[in-house]
């Protein structure tokens, strides 16, 4: 039998990525009610280490060179890839902790944003709760374009639409962006946040890709901290983080890193997630 090559996987194969997504999904479940003010970011690492050991995965992480933690967890102005240590979490903090786990040769790969409460600053907690809240969608609205898209550009379209449409004027960071992911974390094709001229691969049965919007509330100029990792906003204003894992089969759609496929988060869009066969 030929190898099977290119970014389309077989049927078999998207079943293989079920069990890492789900495992990733719970490294983040367990991580979610610890982002409150006094946990340390190493902290949210060490627990997120615990759920992916305990299910018989490893953090596929600390499979990239030079990376020796389970995520990063990136605070206020540090947009991603943010290194756990000793930072402590602070009242009216925005948290976003990226997360993915390896299982038997196949990768998960997953984040979430969260607002530590601060009931002395509640303007700031709103801001940054809706910052959260517009990058979250617009990861959905990417999702569900998904569904019924031709080419994978019309994702990037969908995701800076629904950004745009919120008018709050955010930055989309244009120098990282989503990916394919299979046996490796990272691979083809590149999934764009934002609008581009060409309309990228065919959306088709047996691509597994990551969207995940990079939203800041200012200007979407970063630099790379002297640790040679954590991206900061230039302007010092906040970001936020969201992603999922998610795959295209015979059936339709089905997001590998939410339990329930992503249904609650595409009925909005009138999307119905299906299992894979």
């Amino acid at each position: 039998m030929a190898l099977r090559r290119g970014i389309y996987k077989s049927p078999a194969q998207l079943r293989g990525m079920i069990e890492p997504g789900l495992i990733t999904a719970a490294s983040l479940d367990v991580v979610r009610p610890l982002i409150v003010a006094g946990t340390t970011t190493l902290q949210l690492d060490a627990a997120a280490a615990a759920a992916i050991a305990a299910r018989g995965a490893i953090s596929n992480f600390q499979m990239v060179r030079g990376y020796r933690h389970t995520v990063c967890v990136s605070v206020n102005d540090e947009v991603v890839h943010g290194i756990p240590g000793a930072r402590v979490l602070e009242p009216g903090d925005i948290v976003s902790v990226d997360s993915g786990a390896e299982y038997r040769g196949w990768n998960g790969d997953s984040a979430i944003t969260v607002v530590v409460p601060d009931p002395d600053r509640p303007d700031l907690v709103a801001e940054r709760v809706e910052l959260s809240r517009v990058t979250e969608g617009s990861l959905w609205a990417g999702i569900a374009a998904l569904a019924s898209a031709s080419h994978l550009a019309e994702v990037g379209s969908a995701v800076q639409a629904y950004v745009d449409g919120s008018g709050h004027g955010y930055g989309i960071l244009r120098d990282y962006v989503g990916h394919g992911i299979g046996r490796k974390m990272h691979e083809s094709p590149a999934v764009f946040n934002y609008t581009v001229p060409e309309p990228g691969p065919e959306i088709r049965p047996g691509l597994a890709i990551c969207i995940e919007p990079m939203i800041v509330a200012g200007s979407d100029a970063t630099f790379v901290g002297d640790d040679g990792w954590t991206v900061s906003t230039v302007d010092g204003t906040a970001g936020a983080h969201w992603e999922h894992s998610i795959a295209v089969h015979d059936g339709g759609i089905w997001v590998l890193t939410a339990p329930d496929g992503g249904a609650a988060g595409l009925a909005a869009f009138g999307v119905t997630p299906v299992p894979i066969a």
